[in-house]
């Protein structure tokens, strides 16, 4: 078997033994004689590993009762409808804090659904690029706003929030599709997290959403069902048929998470990964160029530029060849971007920074 390196960006790619693991069970689960994709979703077999998954992301996180823990389909781009629809009453407004492409999607999402207004509390885009994570001292934060949305970390440019926004007491809710689990956090700082499963924790499809329980509580009665927080809830993500095999999967990851240590292990092996390419970065500033200020570097998304957009498109064929994939940047932006999600190696890591350095002697 030839297990390339994948670096890419969504759907990305999920732990060896994982897959193993699935394809193990993929005729017959749990001795039940089907696949966990032919089983009924109102059925037990089903419901033990539907509460698994719920069980396991409430463990790593350190999340107790006082959070409801939904899987619902639609990926981030659903959220970024559910959550004005359901948050933002008549006539009032949402603080959004924008700091690359999916912040402003999430923003213009909110404007286009909201009842009230979506206001920019921030914002560090010069020109359509964006470079860095806003200070404190930058927000203009609406203290009778309803919530105050971030996204946490920013696939297309490169940047992440290492340390979350002081809202006082306005709800922060946060988009951490890309960087969800990828190290403990303190969950109870948040009103709302939701991420799209297909970074780090699943495949493609699904979407993880943590809300607590007294917002859910204030949510609009006035939206569809199928847009409803609360129904959603008090039916445990089994108010329509849910993405079975999405969560099945999602469930194999936290699984997986678990055995190797919880996310205290996902972290070391993240900041290992991540320090070792910015350090080959940084050895060589004039060929490799990091746009994004240091403090405000992603963990899971490095980018950078070559010297032209002629090496690039050497660098992204000739890496390809050699089973590197995944690697070039968004089309909104160009350059090399290298994704470095929790199921990534530090092998895979150690593979791009040998590539990098002998493509540099060549170039």
């Amino acid at each position: 078997m030839a297990r390339i390196h994948n670096f890419n960006p969504g759907p990305a790619a999920l732990p060896l033994p994982v897959l193993e693991r699935a394809a193990r069970e993929m005729i017959e689960h749990a001795g039940s004689g089907m696949s966990i994709m032919e089983h009924s979703h109102r059925g037990k077999v089903y419901e033990a590993v539907h509460n698994e998954a719920i069980a396991l992301t409430k463990e790593l996180l350190g999340v107790g009762n006082d959070y409801d823990v939904l899987f619902l389909q639609g990926g981030a781009s659903l959220q970024f409808a559910m959550v004005p629809m359901s948050f933002i009453p008549d006539g009032g407004s949402a603080d959004y804090i924008l700091t690359g492409g999916w912040s402003e999607k999430a923003h213009k999402e909110a404007q286009r659904v909201g009842r009230g207004k979506a206001r920019v509390a921030a914002s560090t885009g010069k020109d359509g690029v964006y470079t860095r994570i806003p200070k404190q001292s930058e927000l203009n934060l609406d203290p009778g706003a309803a919530y105050v949305h971030i996204t946490s970390n920013n696939t297309l440019f490169g940047t992440q929030w290492h340390s979350f926004p002081d809202t006082g007491g306005v709800p922060l809710v946060a988009d951490m599709s890309s960087d969800f689990m990828w190290r403990p956090f303190d969950v109870s700082r948040f009103g709302q997290i939701y991420a799209g499963a297909q970074k780090n924790i699943g495949p493609s499809g699904l979407a993880v959403v943590l809300v607590r329980k007294t917002l859910v509580e204030k949510a609009r009665a006035d939206v569809p069902n199928i847009l409803s927080y609360k129904i959603h809830a008090k039916e445990n993500s089994l108010y329509n048929t849910p993405n079975t095999f999405g969560i099945y999967m999602a469930r194999n990851v936290l699984a997986y998470t678990k055995e190797l240590g919880g996310l205290a292990e996902i972290e070391r092996r993240n900041r290992a990964k991540a320090g070792a390419l910015y350090a080959a970065i940084d050895a060589d500033p004039d060929f490799f160029r990091a746009p994004v200020e240091k403090e405000s570097r992603s963990t899971m998304n490095v980018v950078f530029r070559l010297p032209s957009e002629e090496l690039e498109k050497k660098f992204l064929a000739d890496a390809t060849a050699r089973g590197l994939v995944g690697l070039k940047g968004h089309r909104s932006t160009g350059g090399i971007r290298v994704s470095l999600y929790n199921a990534v190696t530090l092998e895979s890591t150690q593979a791009v920074i040998a590539f990098m350095h002998e493509f540099r002697t060549q170039a």
